[in-house]
């Protein structure tokens, strides 16, 4: 039996409950979980969330959660289909895409390890053998993919590409349109067993609150058991007028059934003062290019803490990005520092690491 075999075979065992639940490890391994039975009679899956700005959680999912998610995902789509699984597996989008296909009786085809290319996804898709295929990216796939006009002939062949794990930069969204693919701009996390909310519209039985600080909470039957850590499960999970609900670290509002991610709870800066919002300068700058564009604070002696910029472009021209965004921005929300690279650090779900990326601009 191969190792992915093996893997399909578990993961089964554990959503039917004639298995114990497991995590499944970097290398595409699965480890028994048993005990987390003892707080959480249900678990089905432990899963990592990608840690992206510090210490991964362990998130305990039931079976009958990530069934939910799979069953809201088609009823959206109005279909269900075969996969090409394109992302890591001990990620929640990974193993959404496991998951799905188990529940819906589809084989995905599977990309080989090693770095995601359009060659790679080229020969993955000529696989698929399914009259309806789907397909889960993150934004940096996505376009690597439409730099390759052979790779964007095949993505055409998809009859949706979801795309999450990170916002997708306009540019990027309109060119991938023009080119005719049936884009679906996803919005989750493992908290809620992958996406939940489709195109700024939450999936069915989803529901969206947004506290006085706008912070994004989600609940639905998709939510999580809880975490691994009592402390933050009891932190994090939380009743809301009588329903259960996971806080967010983003903010945003919610108007008329849509969704509108604005930013993250800790992403404001206090620099010399006065409070800057990273979100708000990285949508000024990005206005003015197609590359995306990254906003930390950083400690400093003099600002308490600066803005600064990281922007996926080594020719940028960050005078004139700057230049451009001071009609939007205060004078304290320009960045002090630039950081300008061929490619943001990144972490395997596809996000934008932004430990090192911090670590980057410290180190000077």
């Amino acid at each position: 039996m191969s190792a992915f075999a093996e893997l399909h075979t578990g993961l089964a065992r554990a959503l039917e409950g004639s298995g114990p639940p497991v995590e499944i490890t970097a290398d595409g391994t699965l480890l028994e979980r048993s005990e987390v039975l003892d707080r959480f009679p249900n678990a089905a899956v432990v899963v990592r969330t990608s840690g992206s700005t510090g210490t991964p959680k362990e998130t305990v999912l039931s079976a009958a959660a990530l069934r939910a998610s799979a069953a809201a995902t088609a009823d959206y789509l109005g279909f269900s289909g075969q996969w090409l699984l394109a992302l890591p597996v001990n990620y929640v989008a990974g193993l959404a895409v496991l998951t799905r296909s188990l529940f819906a009786g589809h084989t995905p085809v599977v990309l080989p390890s090693g770095p995601f290319t359009a060659q790679t996804f080229r020969t993955g898709v000529a696989q698929l053998d399914a009259e309806r295929t789907l397909v889960s990216l993150v934004p940096t796939q996505l376009q690597r993919v439409l730099q390759d006009r052979a790779g964007t002939e095949s993505a055409a062949r998809f009859d949706a590409i979801l795309v999450g794990g990170a916002p997708i930069h306009e540019h990027l969204y309109r060119r991938a349109q023009q080119a005719g693919l049936r884009i679906v701009r996803t919005y989750g996390m493992a908290e809620t067993c992958g996406g939940c909310v489709y195109d700024g519209r939450p999936l069915a039985g989803v529901t969206v609150k947004i506290t006085d600080e706008q912070r994004v909470c989600l609940s639905g039957p998709m939510l999580a058991e809880g975490y691994v850590d009592p402390q933050l499960d009891a932190e994090r999970f939380v009743h809301l007028g009588g329903q259960r609900y996971y806080l967010t670290d983003d903010q945003g509002s919610f108007t008329d059934g849509s969704l509108r991610v604005t930013g993250r709870i800790d992403d404001v800066i206090n620099t010399g003062g006065i409070k800057v919002s990273a979100a708000a300068v990285q949508e000024a700058l990005s206005k003015h290019t197609q590359a995306e564009v990254v906003v930390v604070g950083i400690p400093d002696e003099q600002w308490g803490t600066k803005v600064c910029a990281a922007v996926e472009d080594p020719d940028a021209d960050t005078a004139e990005l700057a230049r451009l965004a001071a009609g939007e921005l205060p004078a304290a929300a320009l960045p002090k520092d630039w950081f300008c690279t061929q490619a943001l650090p990144r972490l395997s779900t596809g996000k934008v690491d932004r430990v090192e990326l911090r670590r980057r601009f410290q180190k000077g």
